[in-house]
């Protein structure tokens, strides 16, 4: 299985700071080809977010040149991949915290990281930045951890409150300005002709799902060039309907 890519960010109407943290890329393996993406979303409300999201984009790119091509011809097993990367992620906020000490500022980011491997794909989530997979309808692949979803999850709060609770986007854990770090997990199955959406809240809080279907689904995303555009429409549609936060996005298209 081959990949298509894109990927955008932007630093949006309102903040002078871009605080998310993109990465894609692909690789040809002895197993075929390989995708790894992560979306760390800096927190906008503490200083130095651009930080903390570059120092865990940095730690899953080694981990993905460094320690997966021996887990790779080693042979997968999902509860070793989960294990590695919460290493990662544990390893990442003792560090970043360590670094809010010293500064005397307060930093975090979420993360959701994405590894696509012959049919299945791999997913770690910390935060409130999501993934999609985009096929004959759109699917929310992960699960917001912020106290809305709580909410909604426990009966006390209605999807139409939560869209426009004050509380919308206060998480319930993020790395480095949590002290104990929670991921969920998630493998399943993918096809070819399907597309992952990986984005930050700010790309998603002002556009349906409907809305995200009618341009990204797989029949209408057929290159590189059409994925591009199309990430930069929704940037800028984001931007015209007054979103205030960063805003990116990568996509992915299995072939």
């Amino acid at each position: 299985m081959n990949y298509l890519t894109a990927v955008h960010t932007d630093v949006g109407i309102r903040k002078s700071t871009n605080q998310d943290s993109v990465y894609v890329e692909t690789a040809d393996t002895d197993h075929g080809e390989v995708a790894m993406a992560v979306v760390c979303d800096g927190m906008g409300g503490l200083a130095k977010g651009e930080v903390a999201s570059a120092v865990l984009i940095r730690d899953f790119v080694q981990w993905f040149h460094c320690q997966f091509p021996a887990m790779l011809y080693g042979g997968i097993e999902a509860d070793t991949l989960r294990k590695s990367w919460e290493e990662v992620i544990r390893k990442a906020n003792t560090r970043i915290a360590g670094y809010g000490r010293k500064k005397g500022v307060s930093l975090g980011t979420t993360v959701v990281a994405v590894l696509l491997v012959n049919g299945v794909y791999y997913i770690i989530n910390v935060g409130d930045s999501r993934t999609y997979l985009i096929s004959d309808s759109i699917v929310q692949l992960t699960r917001d951890q912020t106290v809305v979803q709580r909410e909604m999850e426990m009966g006390r709060m209605t999807p139409e409150e939560a869209r426009v609770s004050p509380q919308r986007n206060v998480l319930l854990q993020c790395v480095g300005a949590s002290g104990v770090i929670a991921p969920d997990f998630y493998v399943g199955e993918y096809k070819r002709d399907q597309v992952f959406m990986l984005c930050s809240d700010g790309f998603r809080h002002v556009i349906s799902p409907s809305e995200f279907y009618e341009r990204l689904n797989p029949f209408r995303m057929r290159t590189e060039r059409s994925m591009q555009e199309n990430a930069v429409y929704f940037t800028e549609l984001n931007k015209a309907r007054n979103e205030s936060d960063n805003i990116s996005v990568v996509l992915i298209r299995a072939c």
